[in-house]
């Protein structure tokens, strides 16, 4: 019994010391990688949480309330850009000019990054289909792309051209996640800071690449179009989703 002892301890060598220690120092690190790998995820998490947070609060203070303008006539205007809900209601008799100024001044609500930029939002999106109500920011940066779907390039909301919408794809249901999922037929409702509500339907989809500006062409032959735009789940391509208006 003795004899098998000896020969027993006679396999622990120092070069199975070295390994055994550099085992324990690769389990070591690995576990050091899993939590700092896991605490980014949660953190990544928590910010677009936040992200979303932001994006619904400057849902519920610039609350642009509209009408189905296929369906309604366009002698009212109302338009709501504050919590205590101000309302302004122009009938078909009141003068252009007071019109536009009273316009010019809910477009000026404005607010402000962190980073001290300044934005407005100028119209919601609605898709029923994928569950997203958002508001449409005044221009496309890294920054508020983080915050709501913004405008990329230029277009107006429901005016002739072609509006083109950028979201970010987190690959979960936020944002334009589940855009790349419409199909042809399905409505995207654009409400504008003039209290239109115009209903689009889709009409082709396809995959660019990142360089590849022919989506945002402004030409339409006289109709009014919208374009979602957003990345691949690999960000490597582009999500073109083309809508035109229901009339």
């Amino acid at each position: 019994m003795n004899q098998i002892l000896v020969t027993e301890k006679l396999y622990i060598t120092p070069e199975l010391k070295r390994k055994k220690k550099f085992y324990k120092f690769e389990f070591f690190i690995s576990l050091v990688i899993v939590c700092v790998l896991s605490s980014y995820y949660i953190y990544a998490e928590y910010d677009k949480n936040k992200d979303e947070a932001v994006s619904q609060d400057i849902l519920a203070q610039a609350n642009i309330v509209g009408e189905d303008q296929t369906t309604k006539p366009t002698d009212k205007l109302v338009v709501m850009l504050d919590n205590d809900a101000n309302t302004l209601n122009a009938d078909s008799g009141a003068s252009s000019e007071e019109e536009t100024t009273e316009e010019n001044e809910l477009l000026s609500k404005e607010y402000t990054t962190s980073d001290g930029q300044k934005y407005y939002p100028i119209a919601t999106i609605k898709i029923p289909k994928i569950d997203i109500y958002y508001p449409i920011l005044s221009e496309t940066t890294d920054e508020l792309l983080k915050k709501a779907p913004t405008r990329f390039w230029e277009g107006e909301p429901n005016e002739v051209g072609n509006f083109c919408i950028a979201g970010h794809n987190y690959r979960n249901k936020k944002f334009f996640s589940k855009v790349p999922t419409l199909e042809n037929g399905d409505i995207i409702e654009i409400t504008d800071t003039k209290g239109r509500t115009v209903k689009y339907t889709v009409y082709n989809k396809y995959q660019v690449s990142d360089d590849d500006m022919s989506p945002i062409s402004p030409l339409t032959n006289g109709r009014k179009d919208i374009t979602l735009i957003t990345c691949t789940d690999d960000s490597k391509e582009r999500i073109i989703v083309k809508a035109t208006e229901v009339l």
